[in-house]
């Protein structure tokens, strides 16, 4: 979305919710969500003694940086083809990001979902010590124009402020430290797995079936914490999601990064843009489906095809990333095709593919339930601690076997708040996180059902949705053009689902 260059100052946009849903614990429109319109200009020229304006007794520059956040001042570019101005507040400093975004190595269009906001914890959970220092080497916002924008962004909470002296203490007491025996101990099950099913997969197909559609599964918990990762154990083991399960570690970021960042956003949020196999809430009618009243019915059909899916949007994404030369693109494709080298070679046909419809529906009712039965909202979330709370519920698994095919998910909410820790950590932050939202009076506290619970709980929020009326003007779960809207983007997800692309 290209910004329109404002000459006399910054317009503050307001806007009014969308009308009411049926759907349980869906989140209208909040006070404390930014308003403010997010494309960032200076707000008034200054005027000299002969009459002209500032800008006019000077060429118009802008910023360009290097992957280290070395910049320098260049003569500014036409608006139409680069952005000129790009503001985001990180820890109350407002910082012109307009010269960083290309040189951003996950891409540009994390930057420009931020235009205008606060970006500070989701700043924190995803890089690393270095990469949290780099930004002060950033050039600052003008001053007239970071104060335009203080003035519309909504002031830190106290959860915000209180949540980062917890991140601070935790980072100081080594909880990022990794456990290298449960590490190789989960890695020996995957291979066991693997060659287990390579082994059976002619005198046995059914076990050779379920063991690699555990090992899939498996694979994509390992790949998932590697890729999430920040020490030098996860970026070596980086690309074992694409060697292993066939997921590409650049489309895992931009997706699931995305729903850490803005999670269950409706329009922006992939996770919860299943239409029109599933609706997560009652959909306007011009976006309903008839399969919408037979959801509750059908679940596992569409839940069975979800690693499928991903197989195939990787795919589309590492060739796109080769395209647009993105970091380390070429070898992420090159691992993708070993990873099928070896699938095709040992594993028949007839076993590899019940296997990944398998895996697609075990992972399926691990991902789907911790989210969707919780609060959607209708507007960015400027308290990112508060909104994670809010839209997240812990499973409570009941046996050692679950406790490991849930593979770290069942600590969602430790795992949304702190995405680069090890998941070996999450069982000892449970008490500290239940007592935090004690302390700063979270709505609904820290959420946990058990693991039977919740899945009934996602299957009976379908059933409910597939029994209301359609909504007139309930939010297009691909975005309304909004900041990070699904459709404003090139994610596999823009335009529908699947089949959903031609219903």
């Amino acid at each position: 979305m290209m910004l329109q260059q404002a000459l006399m100052g910054i317009a503050l946009v307001g806007h009014a919710s969308v009308s009411g849903f049926s759907t349980p614990n869906q989140r209208m429109a909040m006070p404390r969500m930014s308003t403010t319109a997010r494309f960032s200009t200076i707000a008034e020229p200054s005027i000299t003694a002969n009459g002209a304006t500032a800008e006019d007794s000077k060429m118009p520059t802008a910023w360009e940086c290097d992957e280290e956040a070395e910049c320098v001042e260049v003569p500014a570019c036409d608006e139409v083809d680069c952005r000129t101005s790009l503001d985001v507040r990180i820890h109350g400093a407002w910082y012109d990001l307009s010269g960083w975004r290309k040189a951003h190595p996950a891409g540009a269009h994390w930057i420009d979902w931020y235009d205008g906001r606060d970006a500070t914890d989701v700043m924190d959970a995803f890089h690393s010590t270095k990469g949290r220092e780099m930004y002060k080497r950033l050039p600052k916002s003008a001053e007239n124009t970071a104060a335009v924008l203080d003035a519309s962004t909504p002031p830190y909470s106290s959860t915000e402020i209180n949540f980062r002296k917890l991140r601070d203490q935790l980072e100081e007491e080594g909880w990022w430290e990794r456990d290298f025996v449960l590490e190789g101990k989960l890695l020996a099950i995957w291979a066991s797995l693997a060659v287990g099913a390579a082994v059976t997969a002619e005198s046995a197909p059914p076990l050779s079936t379920f063991l690699l559609a555990l090992s899939m599964t498996n694979a994509g918990w390992l790949g998932h914490d590697y890729i999430h990762g920040i020490d030098k154990f996860a970026n070596t083991l980086r690309p074992f999601a694409a060697v292993a399960a066939g997921l590409g570690p650049t489309w895992w970021s931009d997706k699931h990064n995305k729903h850490h960042a803005l999670t269950n956003e409706m329009g922006v949020d992939e996770d919860i843009a299943t239409d029109p196999f599933l609706f997560p809430y009652t959909p306007d009618p011009e976006n309903d489906s008839p399969l919408r009243k037979i959801q509750h019915l059908i679940f596992f059909i569409p839940f069975s095809f979800l690693f499928a899916l991903w197989r195939v949007d990787t795919l589309k994404v590492a060739v796109d990333s080769i395209e647009d030369k993105r970091p380390d693109a070429k070898n992420e494709l090159w691992y993708l095709l070993a990873h099928y080298a070896v699938l095709f070679t040992f594993i028949p046909f007839t076993v590899w593919v019940p296997a990944v419809f398998l895996s697609g529906l075990m992972s399926a009712l691990i991902v789907t339930p911790t989210h969707q039965s919780e609060e959607l909202f209708e507007e960015f979330q400027s308290d990112w601690v508060t909104a994670q709370f809010e839209s997240t519920r812990n499973a409570v698994t009941t046996n050692p076997f679950s406790e490991w095919l849930w593979g770290g998910m069942q600590y969602q909410l430790e795992h949304h708040l702190f995405p680069s820790m090890p998941r070996s950590k999450y069982p000892a932050l449970r008490p500290i996180l239940t007592k935090f939202a004690e302390e700063n009076k979270v709505p609904g506290g820290y959420r946990e059902s058990g693991e039977f619970e919740i899945l009934y709980m996602n299957w009976d929020l379908y059933r409910q949705v597939a029994l209301a009326d359609a909504v007139p003007g309930a939010p297009y779960s691909r975005g309304n053009g909004q900041l990070g809207a699904i459709d404003a983007g090139s994610s596999p997800g823009a335009g529908g689902v699947g089949l959903g692309k031609f219903m």
